[in-house]
């Protein structure tokens, strides 16, 4: 049986405020502080459309094991939060963390950060963190490449699932030490996404024991390197040690996709282990681009000890080379692809550059770094190319030699299968297959 319209609405009207799901409720909060909750929803503290900080804040403050955000129907709003430890932090399909225009003045204002903390589980499918991009690239905002959509810095055991980092000022995920602790330890990445973002989809500078699968990260603009992804310490004292980035998806970044740079280390840091597996990268064809699909860059003649590896990793229609090797020692870490494809590179116009496009590029760009340009392995690789030119090429600023490059490389499509090396210690045979 219906009821009239209007008994309906007197018994809306008869139903406490605190009674519902989502509207503040400081009975419960009290019940939270006490710790006779141990799952607390953020909008107990009061949600407001037009900026959500405080209770957003107040929520992971409060101590609970377990944080929900609800879907309200309108973004969260907020300027700078801190997360915390010990604690699950839920967000709600559909759920959108926004940055409060006019907001984030500060060059290092990130959205969300974790600091120095433990113990942590961000997970979001269908929710979005989502800042400002086009407005901080302009004025009143000072230049600045470090408004992260998330940082975590010098964490331990954390979990980020499901969540999409969109259009921030800096990196969609940044994971760095802080002035404790030298690296991040433990953290794993997964089913996320970044999109638009200014400086990088996500930023390495320090981590022991990450995990980043099945991830997708695309359409990185604004300031260099507009990497995919960028490990990149900053001092020697950094760690990149078991790393392992697979079942990933790199597309339309103007920089690289992949990207290791490891000018600051040296045979004093801790030995590098970096493993990409079962990724890809790719542009389309009407994106913009400088970049190649897989680069390591800047190992140097008293650079670290180690070994980064790309396995079954693919790489199509790049705006330059399919992989880039430059300023890489021998006697530093090594290099090694693993059935890897480069397919259809060189799409982007690059009128500015008068060097060698070639899918594979072995450069030799700053001896004063590499003066021994060398040490990289090809297992079963292929280069699938119409254009008639060398598979991999070496190249060089002075008359060096290569040391200790191996392997085989399979070429499809090139008429006159072929390596350009010059001379040096080579063992790399380029083999022609219909």
């Amino acid at each position: 049986m219906k009821l009239p319209v209007y008994i309906v609405a007197f018994l809306a009207v008869l139903v406490p405020a605190a009674a519902q799901p989502n509207a503040a409720n400081p009975e419960a909060v009290a019940e939270v502080r006490a710790g006779k909750r141990g799952v607390a929803n953020a909008a107990w503290w009061g949600f407001a459309a037009e900026d959500s900080t405080a209770a957003l804040q107040a929520a992971l403050d409060s101590g609970a094991k377990k944080v929900i955000v609800p879907y309200m129907g309108s973004p969260w709003v907020i300027t700078p939060v801190k997360l915390r430890g010990n604690q699950e932090v839920l967000l709600e399909p559909g759920v959108v963390v926004l940055a409060r225009k006019g907001a984030f003045s500060g060059s290092n204002d990130s959205l969300l950060t974790a600091d120095g903390v433990d113990n942590l589980t961000i997970r979001g499918y269908g929710a979005v963190l989502r800042m400002h991009k086009a407005d901080y690239q302009r004025p009143p905002y000072k230049k600045a490449e470090w408004r992260m959509g998330l940082a975590l810095l010098g964490v331990k055991n954390v979990l980020v699932e499901g969540i999409s980092s969109e259009s921030s000022g800096g990196d969609g995920y940044y994971i760095s030490g802080n002035g404790t602790r030298r690296w991040s330890e433990n953290v794993t990445v997964r089913n996320c996404t970044a999109n638009n973002n200014h400086r990088q989809g996500m930023s390495v500078i320090s981590a022991v024991n990450l995990v980043v699968e099945n991830c997708r990260f695309s359409s990185t603009a604004g300031t260099a390197p507009e990497a995919g992804i960028d490990l990149e310490p900053d001092t020697e004292e950094e760690r990149l040690q078991n790393i392992v980035v697979r079942n990933s998806i790199f597309e339309n970044n103007r920089g690289h996709g992949m990207l290791v740079y490891l000018r600051p280390l040296t045979r004093k840091s801790a030995p590098v282990s970096i493993r990409f597996e079962n990724c890809l990268t790719r542009m389309s064809p009407d994106a913009e681009g400088v970049g190649a699909g897989m680069a390591v860059g800047a190992a140097r003649d008293d650079g670290p000890q180690g070994l980064i590896e790309f396995v079954n990793c693919v790489s199509e229609n790049t705006a330059r080379e399919g992989a880039r090797i430059y300023d890489k020692s021998a006697s530093s870490v090594k290099v090694r692809f693993v059935n890897c494809h480069w397919q259809s590179p060189w799409r982007g116009q690059a009128e500015d550059y008068a060097g060698p496009r070639v899918p594979v590029l072995l450069h030799a760009r700053r001896p004063a770094i590499s003066s021994s340009p060398g040490g990289v392995e090809f297992d079963g690789c292929y280069v699938h190319d119409k254009v008639d030119r060398p598979a991999v090429q070496f190249e060089s600023e002075k008359p060096l030699k290569l040391t200790a490059v191996s392997g085989s490389i399979y070429s499809t499509g090139a008429k006159t299968p072929r390596a350009r090396l010059g001379e040096g210690s080579v063992n790399l045979r380029v083999i022609g297959i219909p």
